[in-house]
């Protein structure tokens, strides 16, 4: 389980200070979501089958349509989502890199090199 939790950690700090800071790649996949979700025009996060299986009986998982790999101290991120209908495309996905590119680089210090979405779906709102 140790080498299991060592593989999806980044050391952020070395032990300079009192000891050695670690931060999962799920934690960096989280603040990835949650800023994405966070832009006009993204409906939701789209996971693969077994999140979505998982989500149905109970078990929500966070970082639901994202995928990050970290190498040294630079992030990549994958994000799948879902847009609202009536939103131009470019734009929106414009706001979302920008927005997790800020979010991940403030919250932990560490280089984002790309943000790459995928758009799986268009919510169509039930008004129109």
């Amino acid at each position: 389980m140790e080498k299991e939790m060592e593989k999806s950690t980044y050391v952020l700090d070395n032990g300079e200070g009192f000891g050695t800071v670690k931060i999962a790649n799920d934690v960096v996949a989280m603040i990835a979501g949650l800023a994405a979700t966070e832009v006009s025009g993204v409906s939701a996060m789209v996971g693969n089958i077994t999140n979505e299986f998982m989500g149905k009986v109970g078990m929500k998982k966070q970082t639901k349509g994202v995928k990050v790999d970290i190498i040294d101290r630079t992030v990549s991120v994958d994000l799948a989502v879902n847009l609202e209908y009536g939103f131009n495309i470019p734009s929106t996905c414009n706001k979302v890199q920008e927005k997790v590119k800020s979010a991940i680089e403030t919250m932990t210090g560490l280089e984002v090199a790309d943000v790459n979405i995928r758009i799986v779906g268009i919510n169509m709102n039930e008004n129109k």
